[in-house]
């Protein structure tokens, strides 16, 4: 039997990964995190499941009992998360565990709040000539960063910025961000991203602060830095260009009237 880390995505049941749902169908016991994870990606599996438990309340240990208790009963376990269980989602440790006890798992990936925030925004993340890389982060708090990690080594790239987990200190990511990015640079703050109650605020590093405090926005909530997010200005990309050559669309040369010199040096090919 084996334990399944699922994906759930960031809210709305539907964005949730065929597998992911076929996986769930399988198992006999859910466990998920109740302020995370939709009830209502839980609920069709509840009547078949033989437990369904919120681990918001649990520890580490409780957790992998409960798994290790399945798995000797030749039960399939769903570990659900939000998300995408490898982004953020804490399940290097209980994986480490799972390998000690030679319990076999499977990760299925979800959708990240990255992604459906762009969506939700109508942006995309990487534009040709303004920013081709995306950093995700999050600010430093309880979980210690090495120096070359921290915010300020980041911003030296210019790249678009993902920042979680750091919205109540938002005023400390501003005052690090301004000298690398300047106070125009767009951000969005997105609160619960594709949730019901969904909401987000779009500004500048130099208003952000007072925009989110305005909105009360003290959890659960994605701050998106870069001008990737308002420019107009952008190259367009070579994948369309006609003029540039791939694999999928080969340049095709220009045809050209042949000359009396290039019949004479290519008799074979007169037609």
């Amino acid at each position: 039997m084996t334990v399944y880390f699922i994906g759930a995505g960031p809210g709305d049941p539907e964005l949730i990964t065929v597998k992911a749902l076929n996986r769930l169908s399988e198992c006999h016991v859910i466990l998920y995190a109740g302020s995370l994870v939709p009830r209502a990606i839980i609920e069709p599996y509840e009547a078949k499941a033989r437990l369904v438990m919120d681990t918001a309340s649990m520890a580490l240990p409780d957790i992998i009992e409960q798994i290790k208790i399945a798995i000797d009963k030749g039960e399939k376990v769903a570990r659900v998360h939000s998300g995408d269980p490898s982004v953020y989602g804490a399940i290097g440790e209980q994986i480490r565990l799972l390998e000690s006890l030679d319990i076999p798992y499977e990760i299925i990936p979800g959708v990240t709040a990255v992604s459906a925030s762009a969506a939700w925004m109508g942006k995309e993340l990487t534009l040709s000539g303004v920013s081709q890389t995306i950093i995700t982060t999050r600010y430093e708090g309880k979980t210690p960063f090495p120096e070359r990690e921290r915010l300020p080594a980041l911003a030296q790239s210019g790249a678009t910025l993902a920042i979680h987990l750091g919205v109540t200190r938002i005023h400390k990511i501003v005052e690090e961000l301004i000298p690398f990015y300047g106070e125009d640079c767009p951000v969005c703050v997105c609160y619960r991203t594709s949730w019901p109650d969904q909401d987000k605020v779009i500004g500048t590093l130099k208003d952000i602060v007072n925009k989110v405090r305005e909105k009360k926005f003290t959890r659960t909530s994605l701050i998106l830095v870069g001008h990737v997010l308002s420019t107009k200005e952008f190259d367009d990309s070579y994948l369309y260009d006609e003029s540039q050559a791939h694999i999928y669309r080969p340049k095709v040369k220009p045809k050209r009237n042949r000359t009396v010199e290039d019949k004479k040096a290519h008799p074979t090919q007169n037609t």
